[in-house]
């Protein structure tokens, strides 16, 4: 680890759907105690609208947010890299500790199909958070 801040980097092709709601959760669970970013391999223009709908019904607003382009950097620079579905475009360095998630893809799906992969993204991200982060108190 490079610092005390442990670091995690959400990938999937879009970063529209998954990989920002991941990244979103992440933020809102851990606030600064965990540095979040999250890229796609080929980005999308725009977030998934029932994805900022899905996250919104649980009060996280992501109508800022932008898809961003995979760099080397970004992986470089973070501790955990959790692809979700970007196959074999995400870089591989020695050091990293790489997860995939096998979620489905929320791409031109309505919120009610969008709400499952939420809630499980959700699930798996409080798994995460507890795992890098001290127990408090």
């Amino acid at each position: 680890m490079m610092s005390d801040t442990p670091s995690v980097l959400f990938v999937c092709v879009h970063n529209a759907g998954r990989s920002q709601m991941a990244a979103a959760f992440l933020r809102h669970l851990a606030a600064d105690r965990i540095e979040v970013r999250s890229a796609g391999s080929a980005p999308a223009s725009d977030v998934n609208p029932a994805v900022v709908e899905a996250m919104a019904e649980i009060g996280i607003d992501l109508t800022g947010a932008t898809p961003k382009v995979l760099t080397a950097d970004a992986v470089r620079d973070s501790d955990v890299v959790i692809t979700m579905g970007c196959g074999d475009a995400c870089p591989i360095f020695p050091g990293k500790r790489y997860l995939d998630w096998d979620l489905p893809d929320p791409a031109g799906k309505g919120v009610a199909a969008v709400r499952p992969i939420r809630d499980e993204i959700r699930r798996r991200i409080t798994g995460l958070a507890a795992e890098l982060l001290p127990a408090t108190g």
